[in-house]
């Protein structure tokens, strides 16, 4: 038989546990408190296949990345319902005045922009220390009017913003567009080179055509002149004989044979 002290322990720490249920309850929210119940009936009825389901959970950071724009419209303000209510409640923390810039992807022309929050207000990023997201750089600093080209939710939008920047971070602003400039007179340079090669080509051409048809006149004439000249020689001849004429001295000797027949 069991002692009372044994007892005792054992009610007690049936009603730990219970107190510590309990107490793990209560400090869950209602979506969790009912994934817990369900994986307990589960647990409990012994099924051979669990029914919990992962069911797509929108947190308030979802929300905000939905929701967000980098400027408002009076259209985004005139929503009433919780999402944009919520969106416009963080848009109003934010202070639009310069920038932060991430330039991880500088090269490619890839910068990202966003508005600063009371943090970075406060320790004085992206007015006394450099608008670049990973420089701390406070010495040098210049502000520039960026042309902030973006594209937020399928549309194509535009906007004038200020970043400050240091001497290196703002080449790293520039970089794409210094880069495409030196490209076009690269490309200039390379026509121009090309152009004039096409025309020296062309000029020989030319000279090379010319040459010819001076070789083919010269020769022309040259068979002209010795045609003339052959044709020369052969027009001089001698005036003609009676050994030249064959035919003349055959018929005086037949006039003599005709007289000796007939006296």
């Amino acid at each position: 038989m069991a002692s009372f002290g044994s007892l005792k322990q054992a009610i007690f720490d049936r009603q730990t546990r219970k107190q510590q249920y309990q107490d793990h309850i209560r400090g869950l929210n209602a979506y969790d408190r009912h994934k817990k119940f369900l994986n307990d009936y589960v647990g409990f009825y012994g099924r051979e296949r669990s029914t919990q389901e992962k069911l797509p959970v929108k947190t308030d950071q979802d929300t905000l990345k939905e929701g967000y724009r980098f400027i408002r419209t009076e259209e985004d303000d005139m929503n009433p319902s919780w999402e944009q209510r919520l969106v416009k409640r963080y848009y109003d923390k934010l202070f639009k005045e310069y920038c932060i810039a991430d330039m991880t992807h500088y090269k490619s022309g890839k910068i990202g922009l966003r508005w600063r929050t009371e943090k970075e207000v406060t320790s004085g990023k992206g007015h006394f220390v450099c608008g670049n997201k990973h420089c701390n750089e406070r010495d040098g600093l210049a502000s520039y009017e960026v042309n902030f080209s973006y594209v937020e939710a399928e549309e194509n939008k535009q906007a004038l913003v200020k970043l400050v920047a240091c001497e290196r971070c703002a080449e790293k602003l520039l970089y794409k567009k210094r880069k495409e400039k030196d490209q076009s007179r690269e490309n200039l340079k390379d026509k121009q080179r090309r152009k004039r090669e096409r025309s020296v080509s062309s000029d020989e051409d030319d000279n090379y055509e010319r040459r010819k048809r001076e070789k083919c006149v010269s020769d022309v004439e040259n068979k002209e002149d010795n045609y003339e000249r052959r044709k020369g020689r052969n027009g001089r001849s001698k005036a003609p004989t009676s050994s030249d004429n064959p035919v003349n001295e055959d018929n005086e000797n037949m006039d003599e044979y005709l007289e000796g027949m007939f006296p």
